[in-house]
């Protein structure tokens, strides 16, 4: 197959993007089409696997029209993880899948979630990995288990649906909690306890492997080549990596989305309460991610629900954010003694506390609108730094190259607290869509067009504006971290009583 672009699909939560790359890692033509997510019960998460195909296929043709799809040499899929669903051989859904955000197994984590298990998946026991809703479903819809011929991730659905082979990568499937870190394969004794036989599983690839062709006839109504090629992909945070360079020790990604993610290119594998360790992008590496429930989220809960602001009226031109911002850059490091615990949807790393809540403390009458932004901003680079450092601690070289992603790397008064309260140089990832370029880079190194994987992320993956810490802010800071680290051991039974008094 020849040809100098590629095409890198994200199929994501909410939609699925395909945007066609070239050597550089520019992009040349993209397309999208979204799909519905259903909540029929709370902490449920629910989708139908048809419309994943549905939205990539068209977000594929869309891409393809408005590029030489003749050129095209490969095509790679990132996805959202830890959702899966159960289907015939032939694809077809015998129930809604499963999406990375249902919490309803609770129960089996409990039961289940040892630290045997969190030493062979690298994941701590929590409702986020599919094996424990495969325990739910054991319990509560053992039919839905006995009848499904394939239990897939999102990755190996849509390779089915190119191809017509049952494949993914480790790095893909190893979000379900099924596999073992260290070997890359299928674990006997969790498939045993989720009642499951390893021929109802997608056979395991490595990344940036080669799982199939696209047929004549499906490949003429998406507007591709016929036979183009399709590579193994991985996970959406995975692939966040491959575009931002993370592909050598001592380098991590931060994606400043609704929630927060950060992950950090290891060689070796370690666990640990304040990470969970995934397949990385490069074979055979790995991962160190740890997450934030609460992001961007947080700050747009404060604008819609307290702010008050109201950019029309002002008729400045800008968001509520960006005047918030403007006002909360000058005010002081440490918000005049104010602070932020950014827990408002629970904890995650490193606590993977459902109970605990977001908090401010130190109010007075002095403070007002601006102080509550920046505190929230601070608040979250506070508890990125508990967990860069604590994941930090079992790496095999301190991370010196950190690069920005998401929405929130738009800020530069974040952006610029990030620096210094984390004490590192920041950059900010040049392409916004960093984890489909993941994907793209992926493709592009396993059709030839750079030698190896590395160099496609050093070839393809570049970055923009740097923030470097400024000493003096630096320092008030680490008083103020100091304190930080304090507020969630001091109030954790309290969280706990006041979940209890109030269920």
């Amino acid at each position: 197959m020849s040809g100098d672009l590629v095409i890198g699909v994200d199929c994501s939560t909410t939609a699925a993007k395909a945007v066609v790359w070239d050597a550089r890692g520019n992009a040349v033509a993209e397309g999208r089409a979204t799909f519905e997510l259903s909540q029929p019960k709370p902490a449920w998460g629910e989708q139908n696997a048809e419309d994943w195909w549905a939205a990539t296929r068209d977000a594929v043709r869309r891409a393809a029209q408005a590029t030489d799809a003749r050129r095209v040499a490969a095509i790679c899929i990132t996805h959202q993880r830890e959702t899966f669903a159960c289907v015939t051989e032939d694809g077809r859904p015998l129930r809604p899948a499963m999406l990375w955000l249902d919490a309803r197994a609770t129960a089996e984590v409990a039961e289940y979630g040892t630290a045997e298990v969190h030493r062979i998946t690298g994941k701590p026991p929590n409702p986020v990995p599919a094996w424990y809703k495969l325990l739910w479903l054991r319990r509560h819809e053992p039919e839905t288990l006995q009848r499904a011929e394939r239990v897939v991730d999102v990755q190996a659905y849509l390779v089915h649906r190119l191809t017509g082979h049952w494949r993914t990568s480790w790095a893909s499937a190893d979000p379900l909690g099924l596999v073992d870190m260290r070997t890359f394969d299928y674990d006997d004794g969790l498939l045993e306890a989720a009642g499951l036989q390893r021929a109802q599983l997608p056979e395991l690839h490595e990344p940036g492997a080669v799982l199939g062709e696209v047929a004549a006839p499906l490949a003429a109504e998406l507007g591709l080549p016929a036979g183009l090629p399709v590579v193994a992909g991985v996970g959406d945070g995975q692939s966040a990596g491959l575009g931002t360079g993370v592909v050598e020790p001592g380098s991590a990604y931060l994606n400043l989305g609704t929630g927060i993610v950060s992950g950090t290119y290891s060689d070796t594998y370690s666990t640990g309460d304040e990470f969970r360790v995934l397949s990385g992008g490069v074979p055979r590496s790995y991962v160190f991610e740890t997450l934030m429930g609460g992001g961007t989220f947080n700050i747009s809960w404060f604008v819609q629900k307290f702010s008050g602001v109201d950019p029309m009226a002002l008729g400045l031109g800008l968001s509520a954010e960006q005047i918030l911002e403007t006002a909360a850059a000058q005010l002081p490091p440490g918000s005049d003694g104010l602070l932020a615990l950014p827990y408002w949807g629970g904890s995650l790393t490193p606590y993977w506390d459902s109970n605990a809540r977001g908090v401010l403390v130190g109010l007075t009458g002095s403070h007002g609108k601006a102080h509550v932004y920046r505190a929230l901003l601070e608040g979250m680079a506070y508890e990125q730094r508990l967990l860069t450092n604590g994941a930090e601690a079992l790496l095999e070289k301190p991370v010196e190259q950190l690069v920005l992603l998401g929405g929130g790397s738009r800020s530069a008064v974040w952006c610029q607290i990030l620096a210094d309260v984390l004490r590192r140089p920041l950059h900010v990832a040049r392409e916004a869509e960093s984890t489909c370029l993941g994907s793209g880079i992926l493709a592009a190194a396993a059709v030839g067009l750079h030698p190896t994987i590395r160099e496609a992320a050093a070839a393809m993956a570049d970055v923009g504006a740097l923030y470097l810490p400024n000493e003096s802010r630096a320092g008030t800071y680490d008083g103020l971290f100091g304190v930080y680290r304090q507020l969630y051991p001091r109030l954790k039974d309290v969280f706990a009583e006041l979940s209890e008094v109030t269920r």
